[in-house]
């Protein structure tokens, strides 16, 4: 015989009926056992209270995050430790301090009477916090030297800044925090943003502080112009003639050797570089004797000459 398929058992609209009626009332009873206890007293619990640092912000500035709560155990009514532990309406404690520059903690202890009567009708039992720690410096202003950043700019290939960078103000005036303004060692550094520099800067810059710094250090005058020169240094080599110098007779050098200068000289000094009679100088009386080696001296040596390079710099001596 084929298998009947049985049909899945449903609930009788009855038994449904049943059901919802028996929710509603443990709802209810579950509400009302909540409200009815809510209204009882003597409840304690912990909470973290909200809490106000008050301070004369014209004259002081925070530099780390301020105490936002205070966490404390109460007691009282249900329905009021309740609004307390979600925060529902409850205004910030306020906590001010005339000079708070001059510690940088309060002690809570000297908060609980205070305190006590802000969360009237609430009763406080204890506070769990020793203290409250902060760091708030007083405001001042203080004038900076600009300085050029060196990190800031390249220059092209053989080019130097010609004399000083010149800035249309001698000092820039910062105001802030005094912590911060003190370890900036009386010098700003100014972002030139440019690379391979290769011809005189005269350009505006829009001064700016750090990223860390932006909501706690301001700067007077914003703008602020540089200014130079730039010179080019040409690449150069001559060949030395020798000039042996305390040599006795014995002594001799290779007969080949041929001693070369390379250097770069700066643009403006080309013309004179040409009545310059370069030599390399060899004093026996400065070899070193351990090697019988001496080192080669070039002379004259202008200032104004950048790099210098001798090839070969040591020689070695022969004995007869």
């Amino acid at each position: 015989m084929p298998e009947t398929k049985k049909s899945p058992q449903r609930i009788s609209p009855k038994k449904l009926s049943n059901l919802k009626v028996v929710v509603l009332c443990i709802a209810a009873a579950t509400t009302f056992w909540i409200l009815n206890a809510l209204n009882k007293d003597d409840y304690n619990t912990i909470v973290d209270f909200p809490v106000d640092i008050v301070y004369d912000q014209n004259q002081f500035i925070a530099v780390a995050g301020l105490p936002k709560t205070l966490e404390i155990e109460i007691s009282g009514n249900g329905w009021d430790l309740l609004r307390k532990f979600f925060n529902f309406n409850n205004d910030a404690y306020p906590i001010e301090i005339n000079n708070p520059a001059s510690k940088n903690y309060i002690l809570t202890a000297d908060l609980k009477r205070s305190l006590g009567e802000f969360l009237s009708p609430t009763q406080l039992v204890s506070v769990l916090d020793d203290s409250l720690k902060f760091k708030i410096d007083k405001i001042k202003s203080i004038k900076v030297k600009p300085v050029l950043d060196s990190n800031s700019f390249s220059m092209a290939k053989n080019y130097r800044i010609s004399d000083q960078v010149n800035f249309s103000s001698e000092t820039i005036t910062l105001r802030g925090p005094s912590s911060i303004l003190d370890s900036l060692d009386g010098s700003f550094p100014i972002r030139l943003d440019e690379t391979r520099i290769n011809k005189s800067i005269d350009k505006v810059i829009t001064l700016e502080v750090p990223d860390s710094l932006i909501n706690l250090v301001q700067i007077e005058n914003k703008d602020i112009r540089i200014k130079f020169d730039v010179i080019a240094f040409l690449e150069g080599n001559k060949r030395l003639k020798i000039n042996k110098v305390n040599f006795p007779k014995s002594v001799t050098l290779d007969n080949e050797v041929v001693i070369m200068i390379s250097y770069l000289i700066d643009g403006r000094k080309v013309g004179e570089l040409k009545d310059v009679e370069f030599e390399a100088v060899l004093d026996y009386y400065k070899r070193n004797k351990e090697d019988s080696t001496i080192t080669v001296q070039v002379k004259p040596m202008p200032d104004y000459l950048d790099k210098v390079e001798i090839t070969p710099e040591i020689l070695k001596l022969k004995y007869e």
